[in-house]
């Protein structure tokens, strides 16, 4: 079988369609971060574990997972509450377990990206792989930009099957009060990584290696918002989204103008 790890933060609203879709897992944790609404009451009703730790960042919470929760299972499926498991990947991460192959330490899963109920494959990038599935003892994250990554010494495969993101589920205005939040963390990866580093991953065959260059790139761009929706919307397709891409696109487009905000004010700070 296969642990999961969900982490929380005034979850009420998004963790009970978490849980409900993970009814075939006898091992669920709720890693919370200190939760004031009925986060804990939800998830201890569910029987699902529940373990507090203040938050820092995401690569030291789903760290502080691994390194002090005592799972069931030696493969841990990490999941946000607003993230929806569904069969197919159940069934393969079940299959991943059984095989249990001591040559790999995680394994990429791609996302299907919801807003506004639907599916919004072109303008998310999608398959867009995060490492999820991770063994217990050997995973190890690290921090980047507002989120997290496999260490680089980590052994990964991919998945075929995908679990669910809701981008919507809050709110436009939720959307955009975090992702203001997370724009400083970006700037400051901005600042620390402005060289392009290999020219050659740009055009590499590995769909993720590709993105991550194109990341990079994008860091050295003049009028990085305006780029970012004409990347999103017009060479990745966005318009092929109907209105719900149109719509997100544009809330993309305002997070990279809270980036370029975040990064004139760090720029202004250290002079």
């Amino acid at each position: 079988m296969v642990s999961v790890v969900i982490l929380t933060l005034n979850e009420e609203r998004d963790l009970p369609l978490c849980l409900a879709s993970l009814h075939r897992c006898d091992d669920i944790v709720v890693l919370d971060s200190g939760s004031t609404d009925r986060t804990v009451e939800i998830a201890t009703r569910a029987h699902a574990r529940v373990v507090t730790n203040p938050f820092k960042n995401f690569a030291d919470q789903r760290n502080f997972a691994h390194q002090q929760i005592s799972f069931q299972h030696q493969w841990v499926l990490h999941l946000d509450a607003d993230e929806i498991m569904t069969e197919e990947l159940w069934n393969e991460c079940i299959a991943v377990a059984q095989r249990n192959d001591g040559s790999v330490d995680g394994y990429w899963i791609a996302p299907k990206m919801m807003f506004q109920g639907r599916w919004i494959p072109h303008c998310t990038d999608f398959p867009a792989y995060q490492a999820r599935l991770c063994h217990a003892q050997r995973f190890r994250f690290i921090e980047v930009g507002h989120g997290q990554r496999e260490a680089p010494d980590m052994r990964m495969r991919h998945l075929n099957a995908n679990y669910l993101h809701d981008l919507s589920s809050d709110g436009e205005d939720d959307w955009l009060s975090k992702h203001r939040r997370y724009a400083k963390a970006e700037a400051r990866e901005q600042l620390q990584h402005l060289a392009v580093g290999n020219w050659r991953e740009l055009f590499s065959r590995d769909a993720l290696r590709r993105r991550r260059a194109l990341k990079r790139l994008s860091f050295k761009l003049p009028c990085r918002p305006w780029f970012r929706f004409i990347y999103q919307y017009g060479l990745r397709g966005g318009f092929l989204d109907g209105a719900a891409g149109w719509r997100y696109c544009n809330l993309l487009m305002r997070y990279e103008r809270f980036i370029d905000e975040a990064v004139r004010e760090l720029k202004k700070s250290s002079r």
